[in-house]
């Protein structure tokens, strides 16, 4: 395996085994950025091309001794091009107004949080979620976090929240309005939209979309964003993906 930096050493830390949260039946185990560790955007940014993730203010990989399901993806932005359902998602969608917010907590974004949490993820360890854990999941006092407005009429739709590194858009987390009423949008698909549009705009190469498991259901909606590259063994590679979802 690749040393993680060639700059300075690092503390890293396994995390004992628990279940894991996509492949059920099996064990996980996490690997973890010493927490007392200063860390800063340059930090940030090599390891992210190393296939680390934050959450918080941690940084993680998935270190599975048995088990190598868990892959790291991004999408090259410039050459991306969109599918024939996804220009359906984006013109869908052109009538929303989209502002950068700074990363500080706002009771409206909060309330939609909590509301698709409550409809898309009860039972998965997020439930009834306070302000305080809320931010402590998607802000650090060390990144460059943005969160993304996405209003119809003036009605707060979606929040995406995204890190800026030196090369690229990292897809932290994104939360929209789960009514059936807003189903036919695919907000969910349009936030990735924006941002490979974004990273484009921002003149970056790579919009980083977290793991991608094969197996897993959760993660199958990755594939409809080709080329993928994924972080294998230490390299960056392209799998062909015979057929995309729809």
């Amino acid at each position: 395996m690749r040393p993680f930096l060639q700059h300075q050493p690092l503390n890293l830390y396994a995390t004992p085994p628990h279940e894991c949260s996509y492949i059920p039946g099996t064990q996980a185990t996490t690997l973890l950025l010493d927490p007392h560790l200063r860390k800063d955007q340059p930090l940030y940014n090599r390891l992210s091309a190393q296939g680390f993730r934050r959450s918080g203010e941690h940084l993680y990989r998935p270190h599975c001794q048995h088990c190598l399901a868990c892959e790291s993806v991004r999408i090259p932005v410039w050459e991306f091009q969109l599918r024939r359902v996804q220009k359906r998602i984006y013109n869908k969608n052109s009538d929303l107004s989209i502002r950068a917010c700074a990363p500080v907590y706002r009771s409206e974004h909060f309330q939609l949080y909590c509301r698709y949490i409550a409809e898309r993820h009860r039972g998965g360890g997020m439930d009834d979620p306070t302000p305080d854990a809320y931010m402590q999941f998607l802000t650090s006092h060390w990144s460059e976090t943005c969160f993304y407005e996405f209003r119809l009429d003036g009605k707060l739709l979606m929040v995406a929240v995204v890190d800026l590194f030196n090369q690229g858009l990292s897809a932290v987390y994104s939360f929209f309005d789960p009514s059936a009423h807003y189903a036919s949008r695919s907000l969910g698909s349009y936030a990735v939209l924006f941002e490979i549009q974004e990273a484009r705009r921002l003149e970056l190469n790579w919009l980083y979309l977290g793991y991608w498991i094969k197996n897993s259901p959760k993660m199958h909606y990755k594939i409809n964003y080709q080329p993928l590259e994924h972080y294998v063994q230490g390299e960056w590679i392209r799998r062909v993906v015979e057929k995309p979802l729809a």
